[in-house]
Formats: C-alpha cells, structure tokens, sequence
C-alpha cells in the first residue's frame, strides 16, 4: 500500500502559551478530499496555517509527499506543493484579475508553465477569463474564490487546502465552487484538504474526513460515515 501524501503525528499548535490543537494525527491520501470539521474555535484554521509553516508547531511531525514538512517556512511549503487558500481568499483588490492569477506562479517551475497552467485555470473558470482586466476588489463573492482558487492553482500544488471557501457565498455558488473542487481532483489527481463550517456540504463533497472539538480529533471516519453519525448530525447539523 502506498504512503499517504501526508501525514501527521502527534501535532500540537497553539499562539504564544494556549494550546489550540492537541496531539492530532491524520493521514491524507493522494488524489482524495479530507474534510476537516468542527465549530467556531474547534482548531480548523490552526491545523492548516500550522501544516504549511504559518504557525510554528509545539510538538509533533507533519510528512508531506516523503518529505519532513514539521519545521517548514510557508514560501518552503508552497513550492513543494502544499499550498493554502485562505478565508475569503485575501486577493489584492487593486490588482486585476490576470496579475493576482499571475501572482500564483511565484517559483520556477510554475513561471516555466504559467502559459499553459494559466489556460487550464481560465478554461476551470470561464467567469475569470470574461473578468480578466478587471479589478479583483469588483468581484462578486464567489468570483472572488474562484480567482483566489485559481492563484492557488498557479502554483502547481500537489495538495490544495482549503479554508471556508463557502463562507459568505450563495447556495448555488457553492455548488458551483465545489463542482470545480470535485473536477479537479477527479480529472487532474489533485488532493484537497478541505476545511469547511458547512458540514453537510464537506463531508457529502469527501472521501474521508475527521472533526475536530476543541483542538482534539474525535473522529476520523468516511464523509458517507460522519453523515449518518447521530452526534455529527446532533451537534453539527441540527438534525
């Protein structure tokens, strides 16, 4: 059996002395979606920034695609393949369109494809390439993701994660964001570690997922498993 494209053991994290997550561990596959869910405050956010080299670890190993990611520099992260897109996708709102997807192509190997990759991602989201020259600050919300997505996508990851990309969006512009999130990892082997408040949407989109309480995992199981849990449904789905 092959290893998992990532792995983590015994991962704590937190800002300053408070502990946010707590001995996590948790394997993702390649070419699979991993929902992470969980309330407000649960450690979601912690857990990526923490993987990709944003917040240091207190303790643990994080193994990304063989390699020791456990004391990783974010710019480090990126261009081996874990990249992050974050809540609300932080674009740079005066900037086009095309110069935040260019953006995306910050490190050598992307520039030497950006032409071609640059197609693809306008050929995933047609909507980018009629928006093209215009300012990324006049987006709709779910304009805005996709465009954040696409940067992502610039930079030729390996894994993609994901940070609420549904917040604040429309019911039908999630469906259509996550259409394209499917695509890409059905088409193109593309794994995506999927952070998401919507817990139906995330685990009904996953593989597998885990929920986190309070900086602990309490569950690791398939998205079709945590939906028919009675306690997911109870305390996350108001069923």
């Amino acid at each position: 059996m092959s290893e998992p494209l990532l792995s983590v053991r015994s991962l704590s994290s937190g800002y300053g002395h408070v502990l946010a997550l707590d001995n996590i561990q948790l394997e993702v596959n390649e070419g699979e979606i991993f929902s992470v869910v969980g309330a407000n405050g649960a450690g979601k956010t912690t857990l990526l920034l923490t993987l990709c080299g944003h917040i240091k670890a207190f303790a643990g190993e994080v193994r990304f695609d063989g390699q020791d990611f456990s004391r990783i520099a974010a710019h480090d992260a990126a261009w081996r393949g874990m990249v992050m897109v974050p809540e609300g996708g932080r674009l740079f709102p005066f900037m086009t369109v095309m110069e935040n997807l260019e953006l995306g192509a910050f490190h050598h190997e992307a520039r030497k494809r950006m032409s071609q990759t640059l197609d693809e991602v306008l050929s995933l989201f047609p909507v980018l390439a009629d928006r093209r020259d215009q300012l990324a600050g006049r987006l709709s919300g779910g304009e805005r993701q996709m465009c954040a997505v696409g940067r992502a996508l610039m930079s030729l990851p390996r894994m993609l994660m994901l940070d609420e990309p549904s917040l604040g969006l429309a019911p039908i512009m999630v469906d259509r964001l996550f259409d394209k999130v499917q695509s890409l990892v059905q088409n193109k082997g593309l794994t995506v570690l999927l952070v998401e408040q919507n817990v139906g949407n995330a685990l009904r989109l996953c593989q597998r997922g885990c929920v986190l309480d309070h900086g602990r995992l309490v569950k690791v199981s398939t998205g079709a498993e945590l939906l028919r849990d009675p306690e997911v449904q109870r305390t996350y789905m108001g069923v």
